[in-house]
């Protein structure tokens, strides 16, 4: 029973949360176009890398999905800096992730996440940029269309469809197809790997001795085996965080899940493959180099920093959980429950009016 009551806890904490910031995402893609994003990412150097990182950080994109947002970017005219740090910064941190972030780990943990996905990203962007691959196709010759058949395929599909895509009228339709986006491809999306990462939480709450990790599970050695196991998973940022929260609950240094937050969302093997066709194999070396380094040293610093300042992250994450009447928790973990399972949201459409 235990186990059973610390899967339901993080799921309460965590449902009115994600509602939240899937109804940010949802704004986020209904207002903010791709060709505005090439606009604002243009250009070389620190500041265009920055920008890119910046920018890239709040769109609701796990990491397949930003793959042909980005490779569109780099293929328009976008230098290579600035294509991978949009590439890392989005997938890394997200409107939907930093609102589970905040109910799951606390406020320390949430400016850190979102801080050290940025960071990774400007480093990250800098270090291929710097770098030439051996064989690049001449300007404007058609390359391979991405493979996306292991990710997610909402990003692959928005990218595939995007020259037919007419903008829906006004901007009440735009606001319209960006939530059924947010509600229907991101849930969709997640809705999986979100409920394996429930239940390893709540398996590492309930069932994992504090001490046990707790000796285990900080240090030099033990981020570079997080980074390492990170890297080549496909786990969203959202995801990725019901299970931060047990490795911290079970007694896991705060640098060291910063580590699996930052390694697991940025990339995966199928994001590694793409970016090695169109980077090559220099640019995929500063790429897994400047990911791994920043993790862990980012996660080194988070360790130093909360020591030095006494944090309890236990305490805080308390405190969140206390914000919300348990109401709302339910209500929330129901309407979210009848969203992510397809058949009850077919239900629930059927009884909305159909707009005209």
């Amino acid at each position: 029973m235990s186990l059973l009551n610390a899967i339901l806890a993080v799921a309460l904490s965590a449902a009115p949360w994600l509602l939240l910031g899937l109804v940010m995402a949802g704004l986020i893609k209904a207002l903010v176009s791709e060709a505005l994003l090439q606009r604002w990412v243009g250009g070389q150097g620190l500041g265009s890398i920055a920008r890119a990182a910046v920018i890239g950080a709040p769109l609701p994109l796990c990491s397949c999905g930003a793959i042909p947002t980005a490779l569109a970017m780099y293929r328009g005219g976008a230098s290579r800096g600035p294509a991978t740090a949009f590439l890392i910064g989005t997938p890394g941190i997200g409107v939907d992730s930093m609102a589970i972030t905040y109910a799951l780990l606390g406020p320390f943990m949430a400016v850190a996440r979102a801080t050290s996905a940025v960071l990774t990203a400007i480093v990250t962007g800098l270090l291929v940029g710097r770098t030439v691959a051996s064989s690049e196709p001449a300007s404007g010759a058609p390359r391979d269309e991405p493979d996306c058949d292991s990710c997610c395929s909402s990003g692959c599909d928005e990218a595939q469809d995007a020259p037919a895509e007419t903008a829906e009228a006004g901007l009440t339709g735009r606001l319209a197809g960006g939530l059924r986006y947010a509600f229907t491809d991101i849930l969709d999306d997640i809705s999986l790997w979100l409920l394996v990462g429930l239940l390893v939480a709540g398996g590492l709450i309930a069932l994992v001795p504090p001490q046990q990790l707790a000796e285990l599970g900080s240090g030099l050695g033990a981020m570079l085996i997080m980074a390492v196991i990170g890297i080549p998973l496909y786990m969203c940022a959202t995801a990725a965080t019901p299970i931060a929260a047990g490795l911290l609950l079970a007694g896991v240094s705060p640098g060291t899940v910063l580590v699996f937050l930052i390694a697991a969302p940025v990339t995966s093997l199928a994001t590694l493959g793409v970016f090695r066709r169109e980077m090559g194999n220099h640019g995929l070396v500063a790429y897994l180099v400047g990911i791994m380094v920043s993790a862990v040293l980012l996660g080194l610093g988070v360790d130093a920093v909360a020591s030095w300042w006494k944090l309890d992250i236990t305490r805080q994450i308390e405190e969140v959980g206390e914000l919300l009447p348990a109401w709302i928790e339910w209500l929330g973990l129901i309407v979210l429950t009848g969203l992510a399972v397809k058949p009850l949201r077919r239900k629930l459409a059927d009884h909305l009016p159909h707009p005209a």
